[in-house]
């Protein structure tokens, strides 16, 4: 995944505030999917790490996956052609991110779909999954959870980011998260500091 100029800043941000012991990172999980219902099954899997680092795979359906729902391709912009030609086996998938989050917890804001769709991806691969999934949610007060739609406004707003793509829409989560626990002081690269 390439790194825009908004990435950069969101690191370069997120190392300031470490720097500082500001705040812990989590790391987000983020999966694009066919559709959603019986049959859906995950096509882009994203995860931002706790210094901003991306990472973002595209993945090769299986024959026998066939649910294909094109409202959910108006929304992510990926082709089931675009899958077939650029897409990763899932045992590829499934093991690149075991390497990356060996023995970690990561927090999605999907938690409901997004695990449905991540055991499905492990069970197909026949690998076992070597992290756990949790709802970013749980890491928040009543208070944030209550602002949290309007903290995410703000950061997309601020960012200019469009979301519905995983490596993005993790990103976009990482950065809601951090917004809604730190103080608005802190909010920028000025406020690190």
């Amino acid at each position: 995944m390439t790194t825009s100029v908004v990435h950069r800043a969101h690191m370069k941000w997120l190392a300031a505030l470490q720097a500082k012991g500001r705040v812990d990172t989590p790391i987000i999980l983020d999966i694009e999917a066919s559709g959603f219902g019986a049959g859906s099954y995950p096509i882009e899997v994203g995860v931002a790490m706790p210094d901003g680092a991306l990472h973002a795979w595209l993945i090769r359906p299986l024959k026998e996956w066939t649910h294909w729902q094109d409202s959910a391709e108006d929304v992510h912009g990926i082709s089931r052609e675009r899958l077939q030609n650029e897409g990763q086996s899932l045992q590829d998938v499934a093991n690149e991110l075991n390497e990356l989050l060996a023995g970690r917890i990561v927090y999605s804001d999907g938690w409901g779909v997004d695990r449905t769709w991540l055991a499905k991806l492990f069970y197909e691969a026949g690998v076992i999954q070597g992290f756990k999934l949790d709802s970013i949610y749980s890491l928040l007060s009543e208070e944030q959870l209550e602002k949290w739609h309007h903290t995410r406004e703000e950061v997309l707003q601020e960012t200019g980011m469009v979301p519905h793509r995983a490596g993005t829409d993790a990103l976009i989560i990482q950065k809601t998260y951090l917004f809604a626990v730190l103080p608005k002081s802190q909010r920028s690269k000025k406020g690190v500091a």
